[in-house]
């Protein structure tokens, strides 16, 4: 059976493959478009296997929010590459999935792989479109929040940085306050809302450390333990205000705390911060190389 060039673009635009693949799949089946598109799928997977390997440090956090059903998610996807992270091709999948992950409320990334989504799962949607794309794609994490209250988020640089906060018993006409507050969360990296929710092992953990860089200072050598104890105790504001969101110099104004900016406008009940690629070990290599490597599986393929 005979196709025309139309044809293939007609199959590209469905599959979102090459041309020359497209023409390919076509030409093997013998001008069957629906056999063709099962041609390309095949081989897509056959190809985003090779690619399970691979590292994906790249990526983007994305967030979405059902303000009907109180829900919230924030997620991490990762990819290879800056280049492909920042395509609205990729961050199409990122809202797919967070969207799936609203609805479905899967436990964890095992359990959302075989949520549902289009004609398959959504292990079965990031395969293909790791054919699609040419690179490893990764669901690494998400965070659920469920609530009577508000949630409010934001998203950094195109995904480098996401935050996601709920307040509860907030007032109407302080959506500026909310947003500004993760703002904040995203500039700032508490770890937690108030003083009360430091674990007492963190804190004494800190004490620890503090006390041995003062006793390592030449300045405090004739000062007794119990001394540089309480000094210690003293220096813990500072631990404070650095990690407890509450606590916190405004970084719209650093003259008011954020517990002076919201007021009693809001409770913050809790957030959560993604920064892309943290804690992944990223592949240094040299980009000539890497430039050579690209070029020499273009020849392969």
């Amino acid at each position: 059976m005979a196709f025309t060039a139309k044809d293939v673009m007609t199959l590209r635009d469905k599959s979102g493959a090459g041309m020359l693949d497209c023409k390919k799949a076509l030409t093997d089946a013998d001008g069957d478009m629906e056999k063709a598109a099962e041609l390309l799928r095949e081989r897509g997977i056959a190809k985003a296997v090779k690619k399970e390997g691979r590292i994906a440090a790249e990526g983007a956090v994305g967030a979405y929010v059902c303000t009907k059903c109180g829900v919230g998610v924030l997620i991490e996807i990762n990819c290879e590459s800056d280049f492909v992270s920042r395509g609205e091709k990729f961050h199409g999948i990122v809202d797919s999935v967070a969207e799936v992950v609203a609805k479905e409320k899967p436990a964890d990334v095992d359990a959302l792989n075989a949520c549902k989504l289009g004609d398959g799962t959504v292990k079965d949607y990031i395969t293909n479109q790791t054919a699609v794309i040419g690179e490893k794609i990764s669901l690494r994490r998400f965070v659920i929040f469920e609530t009577k209250g508000k949630i409010e988020t934001y998203i950094h640089m195109g995904g480098k940085v996401g935050v996601m906060v709920e307040a509860v018993d907030f007032k109407e006409g302080s959506e500026e306050t909310l947003h500004d507050i993760a703002l904040q969360i995203a500039a700032a990296k508490p770890s937690y809302i108030t003083e009360a929710e430091v674990p007492q092992e963190v804190l004494d953990k800190e004490k620890e450390i503090m006390l041995v860089q003062m006793q390592n200072d030449p300045k405090n050598a004739n000062k007794p333990k119990n001394i540089l104890e309480k000094i210690v105790a003293g220096k813990m504001g500072k631990f404070y205000q650095d990690n407890c969101l509450l606590d916190q110099a405004f970084v719209k104004d650093d003259s008011l705390k954020v517990k002076d900016v919201i007021g009693s406008k809001f409770t913050v009940a809790r957030f959560a911060r993604f920064e892309m690629g943290e804690g992944i070990e990223k592949k240094s290599e040299n980009l000539q190389d890497e430039v050579a490597k690209q070029i020499e599986s273009m020849k392969k393929n």
